[in-house]
């Protein structure tokens, strides 16, 4: 990944010899001396936040309580006092959108990584500059990929999330390791009339059924999800990942796409009619709820081939026209530094993108957090780029006449294809 190359020139800027009297840390600053206008290069270490400083943040209330702890050890440190406004992350580059260069947005906000696109294009975030290097430096690699864009690191990434199988140990008591295992077993626990089955996941959500396709090879954009002229949906992998849908739908999950969904499935799996599940750490709260003895584990493999899930990263990012650059840059590596995300896992069990937290034992002992972040480590972050939008609409009915329909996989997915590059025609 090229550097953020742009942060020397960016971060060069007079400084007072106040300014560097009380920078602290590491690295000497240069100081003015006798001439005033002698610069120096803000780092990590000496940035200072600006006098007077106050700051706003965008956060999701169920990080309320770790943003008020964090808080308060921020303004011990630096002075300057933070005010948590709720606001969900999938809310917010609408509307930094029109808020931020009206002045009204928080200084730090918060957002899937998917959007940094949108946000980047215009204009509505700032560069991770000086602590780009920490940022590197500490984070998966996947995280990482997930929060730059056209090879600018943008974001501090805080948390990892993706989808790996849940499975019930009453009914299967180890994990199945491929999908031969559970073509199997679907042959002695299918029941249609009595609603049983062996494996369910979200049908109607391309989230989940990209995982099929890329699994054989299949992907969106080419260039690690970067070049929209390079469609990978109907490849050869792709293809082959579509035709394994097929072999699924009448082997082990005889139901049409509208019979599947997050509500069906939750009930199934915790009445004990469903074996196992594909979902994601949000579900982890209502199956421990109803009582039920799972397990989770990485996703099995299809043909030998380990299967990649979608994943999402989310990150703080600085408002680009904030008034306090400095201290918004201070408070997004505070919220996400080591300590942070190992306090934010204590509070939340938010899966960190640290690699130190990930490894850490308290998370490695768990083995529902180390199933998901091996998947996460086996994943494919989504597309940032705008393009997407034109992606959705067209694979999903695809998958749609693959699965309800029977129709032919490579046609299907070529009319997929050819709509989406209708579509980014109008939109380029």
């Amino acid at each position: 990944m090229r550097k953020w190359q742009g942060a020397t020139l960016s971060v060069m800027m007079a400084f007072t010899l106040a300014a560097c009297s009380t920078g602290g840390g590491s690295t000497s600053p240069t100081t003015a001396g006798e001439n005033p206008e002698e610069v120096v290069e803000l780092t990590a270490e000496n940035l200072q936040p600006e006098e007077g400083a106050t700051l706003v943040i965008w956060e999701d209330k169920n990080q309320s309580s770790f943003i008020e702890q964090r808080a308060k050890k921020f303004e011990e440190k630096y002075g300057v006092t933070v005010k948590m406004e709720e606001l969900p992350p999938t809310d917010q580059v609408t509307k930094l959108t029109t808020d931020g260069p009206a002045g009204l947005a928080a200084d730090v906000v918060v957002f899937p990584h998917d959007k940094i696109g949108s946000a980047s294009e215009a204009g509505l975030i700032l560069p991770n500059d000086i602590f780009e290097a920490e940022t590197s430096e500490n984070t998966s690699d996947n995280a990482l990929k997930a929060v730059t864009f056209k090879d600018i690191l943008y974001g501090y990434p805080y948390s990892v999330e993706t989808y790996a199988l849940f499975y019930n140990k009453a009914l299967y008591p180890e994990a199945p390791k491929n999908f031969d295992e559970i073509i199997s077993f679907a042959k002695t626990f299918n029941n249609v009339k009595s609603n049983q089955y062996a494996l369910m996941w979200e049908l109607q959500q391309f989230y989940y059924n990209y995982a099929f396709l890329a699994s054989q090879g299949g992907y969106i954009f080419g260039d690690n999800g970067m070049d929209s002229a390079d469609l990978g949906l109907n490849n050869e992998g792709a293809q082959k990942g579509g035709q394994f849908l097929q072999t699924l739908k009448s082997e082990v999950l005889p139901l049409k796409m509208g019979d599947v969904n997050y509500d069906i499935k939750k009930g199934l799996f915790s009445s004990g009619k469903l074996a196992m599940d594909i979902n994601g750490p949000w579900t982890i709260a209502d199956y421990r709820n109803a009582g039920i003895d799972f397990g989770v584990a990485p996703l099995p493999a299809i043909d030998g081939k380990p299967m990649t899930s979608f994943s999402g990263v989310k990150a703080y990012y600085v408002n680009a026209f904030t008034q306090y650059p400095n201290a918004s840059k201070l408070l997004a590596a505070f919220l996400s530094n080591e300590e942070a995300q190992m306090e934010n896992f204590d509070l939340n069990g938010t899966l960190p993108a640290n690699k130190n937290v990930a490894a850490d034992p308290k998370l490695q002992e768990d083995s529902i957090n180390k199933a998901f972040l091996e998947q996460f480590n086996n994943s494919t972050p989504m597309p940032s780029l705008p393009a997407m939008d034109s992606v959705w609409g067209p694979i999903t009915s695809a998958i749609t006449d693959i699965w309800d329909t029977d129709k032919d996989v490579k046609a299907s997915l070529d009319n997929a294809v050819k709509q989406i590059q209708e579509s980014l025609a109008t939109v380029q």
